[in-house]
């Protein structure tokens, strides 16, 4: 039996987080850097992948568009090269989008749904079809409450309809894939002061939204969705598949 250390040892894995530069993704990058993985940050912005590098020695950068085909082949490429194969994919770039329904354009809808669903579908295939033989993974897709409750007028509908299906996706993944020893989970975050919800806990209105509807009577702190995510990585969740982590601070439980 392992011991509990050992369950979150990360040590010789090869994990790719998507949406790396900035907000929970960063936190994400450092936490599983930190189990001892070897940690491959993609994202669009070179200059704060660069400084993420500069805090983590050993961590891969890869400048990559994940909406791009030929940018998704190129990172599980590189992170391939590295061990083999891929054993942590953590689905986390994404977009924001308008909360009005009647203001979103259907070119606006498509491309949240494109970088928030689509890219990461087809980046968990690319990954699992390198895998070698009987090598499993771990992919974790990182969700929203925006996805399994109503909270306008905050959210938005391309944002939830992007987010809700995450879900469903994850859910069918774990399906098909378990038996090949590829597990597929969600983590749904609740509001976190970053970058995609610049303003809301500045202004004192939407501040005091988020805690008087939270059952722990605040918003999210830094660091605090990272052990979820490095739960569902780890062999600590080696009998976990198909779920939905949420991480809310009770927020849907209401």
């Amino acid at each position: 039996m392992p011991t509990p250390v050992e369950m979150f040892d990360l040590s010789g894995r090869v994990a790719v987080v998507t949406g790396a530069s900035s907000g929970l993704g960063d936190g994400f990058a450092r936490t599983l850097a930190a189990a001892g993985a070897t940690v491959v940050a993609a994202a669009r912005r070179a200059d704060r992948l660069a400084s993420l590098a500069a805090d983590l020695p050993g961590l891969v950068p890869v400048e990559c568009d994940i909406t791009v085909p030929a940018d998704r082949q190129r990172l599980v490429a590189v992170a391939s090269e590295i061990d083999g194969g891929v054993d942590i994919l953590v689905n986390n770039a994404g977009r924001p989008g308008p909360p009005d329904a009647l203001t979103e354009s259907a070119e606006e809808f498509d491309d949240i749904l494109r970088v928030n669903l689509t890219s990461g579908f087809h980046l968990s295939v690319a990954a699992v079809n390198a895998l070698p033989e009987g090598r499993g993974m771990s992919i974790v897709n990182i969700s929203s409450v925006v996805g399994l409750v109503s909270t306008a007028p905050i959210g938005g509908a391309g944002y939830a309809a992007s987010k809700s299906a995450v879900i469903g996706t994850t859910r069918e993944l774990a399906g098909q894939w378990g038996r090949r020893g590829v597990r597929v989970n969600a983590v749904v975050p609740g509001w976190f002061d970053t970058e995609m919800t610049d303003g809301l806990f500045s202004n004192d209105k939407s501040a005091g939204w988020v805690r008087r509807n939270s059952m722990l009577g605040r918003g999210g702190r830094a660091g605090e969705v990272d052990g979820a995510v490095l739960f569902l990585a780890s062999d600590a969740s080696s009998y976990v598949t198909g779920h939905v982590l949420t991480v809310d601070g009770g927020w849907t439980a209401r």
